[in-house]
């Protein structure tokens, strides 16, 4: 028997060879659970196209519904740990258990991965399967600042990760191409700085409304939302709001090597911005009006943001000295601390003494770290913190699929495959880290090529899937799933799945579709 395609790979998986499958048929009923029940009904349904009644109550009698009915059934089971879940599945029934709702949702999602076949007849093999995430922070990010990104396709992408049982979204909501976020304390950055987007295209904003229905349709899927205001650098898009807090740009050497490259104009004081360079940028260190303003910003933002983290960037701030740029961020990460909110910074903030010492690094360097990177994101466990890893050259879902894709971009390293964006292990990256170090793994889709939802799909699968699999599943050689073959025969066969979720991913030439 091929094994089932589930992704990211489990805990453990037994599969009862010779063992009958389980058969959806009118007869199949679900039961126990009300939320778990009423997801299985969509999802399952959505997959078979069989009609499941569920139950009103648990273990309902059999004849309200079919002749010798069949149960799914799903229950909360005190004592496994948080999002963990045990799945039995025989030909007469199945069984889902469960110590949290978190733990019968990915429960479901991995009952509608383990569906096979088709034209109305589809089975789930026998199999008894117990699991439980490695990382308790399994993030995806997605930058709604180079490009804007709707309501409908931040809750798509919401959908499409929590299927993978990921649990962070964490959106980057500002640059210096544009402001996306509605804050009454600071109403002129929405009204002046929200309405570019990279190559001169429309931009938008979230308003307080628009973010509160992210923030709850997240978590009724057990997603938390991690809000990013990009700071110091990434601030162009601040001094057309309040020129007053900006310095002028730093037209580097750099800088004009990338117009250059890319084209469009060099940034101006004052006028949108809306190309590909970095690094220009700086609020002004040593003003007390901005340190003000990060005061209105973050504290609007915490009481807007249920979930424990603000996210402060910190990264590329090429236009602040380093002297500054610790003083800015052990500021700034202070600040949020007093929020009784925990800091995010990209790693690059580790560098700075003073660093606030509940702050959390994420690392975006590469798999074999350069320029002292690891350096950095070392600081914030000596400091007391943990590390989030985006390593750029294996899930940055931004970089192209293949050197000739016509979305993406290749300054990680080249173009990033499947097998590549599959072939890491997170406690190797940076020497001296071991998973009690780690917070978990992210997935940062950043969007100067990626215009909307298809765009999305179209770079982040199945490249997403090898993510996903970093952030839940056992580590690389703990597992007989945990390799790179397994992996992409259980993708191979998740083609029908995704596409009853409407879901357009570039069927890499990496991966056999045929096992469909």
């Amino acid at each position: 028997m091929p094994i089932p395609s589930v992704v990211p790979a489990p805990s453990t998986i037994e599969i009862a060879e010779g063992d009958p499958p389980f058969t959806f048929s009118g007869s199949t009923v679900l039961t126990g659970d009300p939320d778990a029940t009423a997801l299985a009904a969509t999802l399952l349904v959505r997959r078979t196209g069989v009609a499941m009644p569920v139950a009103l109550r648990h273990r309902q009698a059999p004849d309200a519904f079919a002749p010798n009915p069949v149960h799914i059934d799903f229950s909360l089971t005190p004592g496994l740990p948080a999002e963990s879940y045990r799945l039995r599945v025989r030909d007469n029934g199945i069984e889902a258990t469960a110590s949290d709702e978190a733990g019968l949702f990915y429960s479901i999602h991995t009952l509608s991965q383990l569906v096979q076949g088709r034209d109305g007849e589809f089975s789930i093999p026998s199999v008894l399967i117990e699991d439980a995430p490695r990382f308790a922070y399994r993030g995806v990010m997605l930058d709604v600042a180079r490009h804007f990104h709707s309501v409908e396709t931040v809750k798509a992408y919401i959908d499409r990760a929590v299927s993978l049982k990921f649990n962070v979204l964490h959106l980057h909501l500002t640059d210096d191409q544009g402001w996306r976020i509605e804050l009454h304390s600071r109403p002129e950055l929405t009204a002046m700085a929200s309405g570019t987007s990279v190559g001169g295209h429309p931009g938008g904003f979230f308003t307080k409304s628009d973010y509160r229905e992210i923030v709850d349709y997240a978590a009724s899927r057990h997603m938390t939302v991690v809000p990013e205001v990009d700071v110091p650098g990434h601030t162009h898009a601040v001094g057309l709001a309040y020129p007053e807090l900006v310095e002028e740009p730093v037209l580097s050497e750099h800088i004009h090597e990338v117009v250059h490259e890319y084209g469009g104009s060099l940034p101006q004081s004052g006028t949108p911005y809306d190309g590909l360079a970095v690094g220009f940028s700086s609020l002004k260190i040593h003003d007390e009006k901005t340190y003000d303003f990060l005061a209105d910003v973050f504290g609007e933002l915490a009481g807007m943001t249920p979930g424990p983290y603000l996210h402060l960037g910190g990264d590329e701030a090429l236009g602040t000295e380093p002297a500054d740029f610790a003083e800015f961020i052990r500021r700034a990460s202070e600040l949020i601390a007093d929020l009784d909110k925990i800091p995010v910074a990209w790693h690059e903030a580790g560098a700075a003494a003073g660093l606030h010492d509940s702050t959390v690094g994420q690392y975006w360097g590469f798999v074999t770290p350069i320029d002292g990177m690891d350096d950095k994101a070392r600081a914030f466990v000596r400091n007391g913190g943990q590390l989030i890893l985006s390593p750029a050259d294996a899930i940055y879902l931004d970089m192209k699929p293949t050197a000739d894709a016509p979305l993406g971009l290749t300054w990680a390293n080249g173009a990033t495959s499947v097998e590549r964006a599959y072939s890491w292990e997170p406690a190797t990256v940076i020497a001296g880290i071991t998973d009690a170090d780690i917070l978990g793994v992210e997935a940062p889709l950043w969007t100067e090529t990626v215009r909307d939802l298809d765009a999305i799909d179209a770079l982040a699968f199945p490249r997403i899937a090898a993510a996903a699999e970093a952030a839940w599943s056992p580590p690389t050689g703990h597992s007989k799933l945990r390799t790179w073959d397994s992996f992409r025969a259980r993708v191979g066969r998740l083609g029908p799945l995704w596409k009853s979720q409407g879901i357009r991913f570039s069927a890499s030439e990496e991966i056999d579709w045929s096992q469909e």
